[in-house]
């Protein structure tokens, strides 16, 4: 017979004393999802994740005659698109392979711990090249989700599953096993 401390181990407590769905969460993607099979499933997971917390996503369309742009000119229009599409007062994490790597459980209790200290997260994927440096000024973190390069689809995809399993280890709900 399983305890029901046991069944908690290795999962965030459920929340209390704030409501999870106070937070508003928003992903700010540099160009639009191209590949069908990927826009569906993220659309699945956003309208799984709505059930937990208000979340959304905004497209900054990807910049015109960017072939004409040198790799810096690019992250730098980029980067102006990026700022002036996020909230003064939002909590900026970028989604950067040289930021902080968290198993599932480690994000959930991280993302726990923002939801009481935010109002409103916004998380940012760049263009192909990254990020300009007034948006690395501007972020107050950095996440990664692997070292491994992954395409901007596929974070994408990866990154939003993540924020549900999240929500749901948050909830102790049982998606998630360890």
């Amino acid at each position: 017979m399983v305890s029901d401390e046991s069944k908690t181990e290795g999962r965030v407590s459920g929340l209390k004393h704030i409501p999870f769905e106070q937070m508003k969460t928003t992903l700010l993607l540099v160009g639009k999802t191209t590949g069908k099979l990927y826009a569906e499933a993220i659309e699945d997971y956003v309208g799984r994740i709505n059930h937990y917390i208000p979340f959304n996503i905004k497209v900054i369309p990807d910049l015109k005659n960017s072939k004409s742009l040198t790799e810096k000119q690019q992250k730098e229009k980029e980067g102006e698109l990026i700022l002036k599409t996020i909230e003064d007062k939002s909590f900026v994490v970028l989604l950067d392979e040289h930021g902080k790597e968290y198993r599932s459980v480690e994000f959930a209790s991280w993302f726990e711990n923002k939801q009481q200290t935010v109002r409103s997260l916004t998380f940012v994927v760049g263009g192909p090249y990254g990020f300009s440096q007034s948006v690395y000024d501007r972020a107050d973190g950095k996440v990664s989700l692997s070292r491994m390069t992954l395409s901007h689809q596929m974070v994408r995809l990866m990154f939003i599953e993540q924020v549900y399993r999240a929500c749901t280890i948050i909830k102790n709900e049982p998606y998630h096993h360890e």
